[in-house]
């Protein structure tokens, strides 16, 4: 099939390339020359484990290509895909200028029958908005508008596209249905379901997803503080709840709260989409509330343990991102731990493995950066752990303690057996084990 995809951010880029890898061709359209310039060149602008093999093949081969051309891509395309932006406003509502404005270009372009799809996260309705604005130009025999959110997990997008447990395609038209079912058929050839529902049932089913996750984070979280006021352990507490299997066990691994560029949005979301329609979704605002609290947990427990005076220490710390394998800082918890810690008066020494470009943007020359993860540890007087990248479950614990002043550590992913730890004379500190 000819596919377009307009926005090659996360999303666009993930989804333009995968279809291009089971023989589609297509055209990845965006509006930044720049990005645009860089992608020709074979340089991926985001960090994302397989994709840049995949992206390279299918360009050498000509399947997909890049262009800031809508026209171009207009002509090519018989499915569109947009995987736009959707910021949320200070109120939490999903700012959707970016999608109606491209519906709008469109419409004005659109010669032949064609399918928009919606990838983008987007509140209740915005199908329907994206139907009225077409209509304002476009005969009815001339497009269809389907929903069919992404469930891409970073750092495993590549496989969770390829092979994806479900999808979701909301439409109200069978000749869009029988399309979007051939397009998908190569990605679900081991029996995983394809869902057809309603366009505003395919839009709630993805906030209502992250939501539901994001309060299984939240509440694992309660359970952790719970743990630490109670003397339990909630590691065991964990394994006993996710033995159940109307529970499950993933989801279920306290932290430092939940960040990245999906769930925090996706919660404020679907809380405004509530709020719009005079109803309170009260557990949503609880688990907003808890995440709050929680990525100020790990800085709390340094704070306490120098007695409210950071002047003059320093605190290594290991993990940037919001999660392991990408770079991305959107909400990312280490920001406002280090944020937390500057304030306290605290120096600050960081190491991340892809994502430290993206710090630097922030906080500049407020915190020093590593080239290594032990380089940053010399003369420090706490080391905290942020984010459960690979290369920190197994680390050098000799070499920890000979570069500290002093050898603690601040565990804020539970990598580490607390008992173990502490036998190599090591002060440790973790969620809800101590």
């Amino acid at each position: 099939m000819k596919i377009g995809v307009i926005g090659t951010g996360y999303v666009g880029l993930v989804t333009g390339t995968c279809f291009a890898e089971t023989g589609n061709h297509v055209i990845c359209m965006d509006n930044n020359e720049a990005k645009v310039s860089q992608l020709k060149a074979g340089k991926i602008p985001i960090f994302e484990p397989g994709l840049e093999l995949l992206y390279v093949r299918n360009t050498h081969d000509q399947r997909l290509e890049i262009t800031s051309n809508l026209d171009t891509l207009v002509d090519f395309a018989e499915i569109i895909f947009l995987a736009l932006s959707t910021p949320p406003g200070e109120d939490g509502s999903a700012d959707l200028s970016y999608v109606l404005s491209v519906a709008e270009s469109l419409a004005r372009k659109i010669k032949k029958y064609t399918i928009i799809v919606n990838k983008s996260t987007v509140p209740v309705g915005t199908a329907e908005k994206v139907k009225d604005i077409l209509l304002q130009y476009l005969d009815t025999s001339l497009f269809d508008v389907v929903s069919n959110p992404e469930f891409l997990r970073e750092g495993v997008a590549v496989d969770d596209f390829l092979r994806p447990d479900r999808v979701v395609i909301g439409a109200d038209s069978d000749r869009a249905v029988a399309k979007m079912k051939e397009l998908y058929e190569p990605f679900v050839r081991q029996g995983n379901p394809i869902y057809i529902m309603d366009l505003r049932s395919a839009e709630l089913t993805k906030y209502a997803a992250n939501a539901y996750l994001a309060a299984r984070i939240s509440f694992m979280n309660e359970i952790a503080n719970l743990c630490e006021a109670t003397g339990g352990n909630v590691d065991m507490v964990r394994i006993g709840m996710g033995s159940d299997n109307r529970i499950g066990k993933r989801f279920l691994f306290p932290g430092v709260g939940y960040g990245g560029s999906c769930f925090p949005k996706d919660v404020k979301a679907l809380n405004h989409i509530a709020e719009s329609h005079d109803y309170s979704f009260k557990i949503l605002k609880s688990v907003m509330e808890v995440n709050a609290i929680q990525k100020r947990i790990l800085s709390d427990k340094i704070i306490r343990f120098f007695n409210g005076d950071l002047k003059n220490k320093k605190i290594a710390v290991w993990g940037l991102a919001f999660k392991p394998n990408t770079d991305d800082i959107r909400d990312a918890p280490a920001l406002d731990i280090i944020e937390a810690l500057l304030d306290a008066g605290a120096q600050i020494s960081c190491y991340d493995p892809e994502a430290m470009n993206h710090v630097k943007h922030i906080f500049g020359s407020r915190i020093q950066y590593g080239e290594h993860m032990y380089q940053i540890l010399d003369q420090a007087d706490a080391l905290a752990i942020i984010t459960e990248w690979s290369v920190f479950r197994s680390p050098e614990f000799d070499e920890i303690k000979s570069r500290m002043n002093q050898a603690v550590i601040f565990d804020g992913r539970n990598l580490y057996e607390p008992e173990k730890i502490k036998s190599l004379g090591i002060n440790y500190f973790s969620i809800g084990r101590n």
